[in-house]
């Protein structure tokens, strides 16, 4: 980042226009300054000077200052690799969309604000500085660009000690070393502390912050709550999809478990990296792994590079190419079955991932047979059959990456019919682990537990070491009712939530921080806090479709069924497409006694989202009440055909069968539940009173 001069910019703007879905944005100069003529955000062609450029390979942005100490980032931006890459030239990033003034990804919009989604990790010792108040940032920082205080410390520390001490230490000292006969490196000592993965984590993972500012040295989630692979951000093998930024794929690799650290392969100082096969030689023994005989490409082909196969692109921002730092062996078999990329066609274009599979088996190197993870996280994604069996075997595997196993914890929450027992278990298990994303996972599953299971298993989390698990800790056990609690256990809960307030309070510019103040105080009963909290988090983000949709849920506890309808029809012309908001009009129209209308968006919301059993199950029950039992019999059969595991589902198709006199019908559903559920005294009543003849029989 810089600002704007002669040595800074390098895009043409000798009067260059650049044309995307009828709006031409000009580049020229004007007084030796330069200028911008485009959309603003009311959609007029406006000028704006340049403030600042912003990166410099293999593209830079430009910064143009708004009112309310806003830097926004433009939406085109200047190729600048050379003519012959297909450089040197301007080009909007959203080509193939158009993005009118009113878009949440206009370049005017919050989605392009520098100063929340782009500073932290491209100056030095920034501060926000944001007043709600005059919703006006007083954003500072002690540099500009990316500078040593970024990660090691203030320097007037290492000045006071006059050269010794005072910067915070990153790097462990360590060796690589070949055993005799062990083609990759070990590393000495074998263990250590790696404070770089979460310093480098601060700005290479996809995360939320939880303060405003940062202290080098400390944990990451002291300071963020990183995401796990999460499905659109991650494929379900772990390969990357959206920009996530390198620390969640590298934290999946064996490179990882075996003590590789960034700097093992980065200069974060110089930014260099030898030729990538040249560090990879460093641990891997060339006279092993550089032959055909490893790699089966001819030698020096593109094949033959280590990064081709291990470190498979993804291109981002139209130009921006990206290693995934997962260092996977290639699985063709898989790419089909789960939908992930296939490195191995990705090259090899024409051909089929049934053909690189193949390929593999010729060399000896096919691994069909062999499980991976991604099987299990896949199925957890479509809620498949079995996937609560695959995924709590995955969560208890302590031979799986940390956030592999913690993502499978989450997952396997959101699974429908779950055993109370086994999700228990599983979340009693990521509580108690040494890792703080599993118990960041632990935190975030406890919801689906009944409150006092809930504060058995996870009220340990409210004094985690890390803060992330403690915010997350509190919010999931905010609503176990009073009497459950010890006092020192309900302490330790104000302390959490006082932390989770200050986290929210310090993202006072996101609406989502707002949304969860609101229900934080809807729980407590504030009502009038939660509705100033909605109504800020509405003045940020007038479409913001969570603040309308928990905004019909506070305007339902004050019994105003009507603001809360709006509300809800408001999310639905907002967010066509989401099936959550269609299921939470339909349920509020049914509060209403209006099941007939509720129908509609009902059906709809269940075809929306077929993947998940709820929508289906209510929609069944919705019908059946209209007495369309043969109707809502269908719909609910046909869920389970996708959903065979899921017993809410099963228990409708028993109960409404019986109630239609389907008593052979009801039996096989009761028949079916026993074998997934034994011993359960419901369904014993059940089978009881479907086989008891009727009191009139002869």
């Amino acid at each position: 980042m810089a600002e704007a001069d002669e040595a800074s910019v390098r895009g043409d703007f000798d009067d260059a226009v650049l044309e995307h879905f009828g709006v031409a944005t000009t580049f020229f100069r004007r007084d030796g300054r330069f200028f911008v003529r485009s959309d603003g955000p009311d959609g007029a062609l406006e000028e704006y000077p340049v403030a600042y450029t912003f990166g410099a390979e293999p593209l830079q942005q430009l910064l143009i200052a708004l009112p309310g100490g806003r830097l926004q980032a433009l939406s085109v931006a200047w190729d600048t690799r050379p003519a012959g890459e297909g450089g040197q030239r301007w080009f909007h990033l959203y080509p193939g969309e158009p993005i009118p003034h009113d878009d949440v990804l206009h370049w005017t919009a919050r989605a392009q604000n520098w100063n929340t989604m782009c500073a932290e990790c491209h100056s030095t010792r920034l501060q926000r500085g944001y007043d709600l108040g005059r919703d006006a940032y007083d954003t500072t920082w002690s540099d500009l660009d990316v500078g040593c205080e970024a990660c090691h410390g203030p320097g007037s520390l290492h000045v006071a000690g006059a050269g010794e001490g005072g910067l915070v230490e990153l790097a462990s000292p360590r060796e690589w070393r070949f055993a005799a006969g062990v083609p990759i490196a070990q590393r000495t000592p074998t263990t250590g502390p790696r404070p770089e993965l979460d310093t480098c984590g601060r700005c290479h993972a996809r995360r939320a912050p939880l303060v405003d500012g940062w202290e080098p040295g400390a944990p990451l989630l002291d300071t963020h709550r990183p995401v796990l692979l999460e499905e659109s951000l991650y494929f379900a093998d772990g390969q990357i999809q959206d920009e996530v930024y390198v620390w969640g794929s590298f934290l999946q690799s064996r490179m990882h478990a075996a003590g590789v650290t960034c700097s093992d392969c980065h200069d974060p100082h110089s930014l260099a990296i030898e030729a990538p096969d040249a560090t990879c030689a460093r641990c891997h023994e060339p006279a092993v792994f550089a032959r055909p005989q490893h790699h089966h490409h001819p030698a020096g082909s593109t094949g033959a590079s280590c990064v081709s196969c291990h470190m498979p692109e993804r291109t981002y921002m139209v130009v921006d190419a990206r290693h995934d730092h997962s260092f996977r062996v290639p699985r063709p078999d898989l790419a089909d079955e789960l939908g992930t990329p296939d490195v191995c066609t990705a090259c090899h274009a024409g051909r089929t991932s049934a053909w690189a599979a193949a390929a593999l088996r010729g060399w000896g190197a096919g691994r069909e047979g062999t499980s991976h993870f991604g099987e299990a996280l896949h199925a957890g994604r479509r809620r498949a059959p079995g996937a609560a069996g695959a995924l709590a075997a995955l969560v208890a595997d302590e031979a799986q990456p940390a956030i592999v196993r913690a993502t499978a914890l989450q997952l396997l929450a959101a699974q429908a019919g779950v055993p109370a027992a086994r999700l228990s278990a599983a979340v009693s298990r990521g509580a108690a682990a040494s890792d703080p994303l599993i118990r960041l996972a632990a935190a975030q599953a406890a919801p689906a537990l009944a409150p006092p299971e809930r504060l058995r298993r996870t009220g340990v989390l409210l004094e985690d070491p890390r803060k992330a698990v403690r915010v997350e800790a509190a919010r999931a056990l905010v609503d176990v009712p009073a009497s459950l609690w010890r006092a020192e256990a309900r302490r330790a809960l104000t302390d959490a939530l006082a932390e989770y307030r200050a986290a929210q309070q310090s993202n006072a510019d996101r609406p989502a921080a707002h949304v969860n103040l609101a229900s934080l105080h809807a729980q407590y009963g504030e009502l009038s806090e939660a509705r100033a909290e909605f109504a800020a988090a509405l003045r940020l983000e007038p479409n913001y479709v969570p603040a309308w949709v928990n905004l019909a849920d506070l305007f339902r506890l004050e019994g105003k069924e009507v603001d809360a309808e709006a509300a809800l029809r408001r999310a639905v012309e907002i967010a066509p497409e989401v099936a959550a908001v269609h299921h939470a009009l339909g349920l509020g129209l049914a509060r209403q006694e209006r099941v007939d209308e509720a129908l509609v968006p009902l059906e709809r919301a269940a075809q929306l989202a077929p993947q998940d059993p709820r929508f289906a199950y209510v929609y069944g029950v919705a019908l059946h009440s209209t007495g369309d039992t043969s109707g809502a019999l269908a719909v609910l059969a046909d869920a389970h055909r996708r959903h065979p595991e899921d017993t809410e589902l099963m228990w409708a198709l028993a109960t409404m069968a019986r109630d239609a006199g389907r008593r052979d019908e009801a039996l096989r559903w009761v028949a079916a539940l026993e074998a997934l559920l034994p011993g359960d005294p419901r369904l014993g009543r059940l089978r009881t009173d479907l086989e008891t003849p009727p009191s009139d029989a002869p």
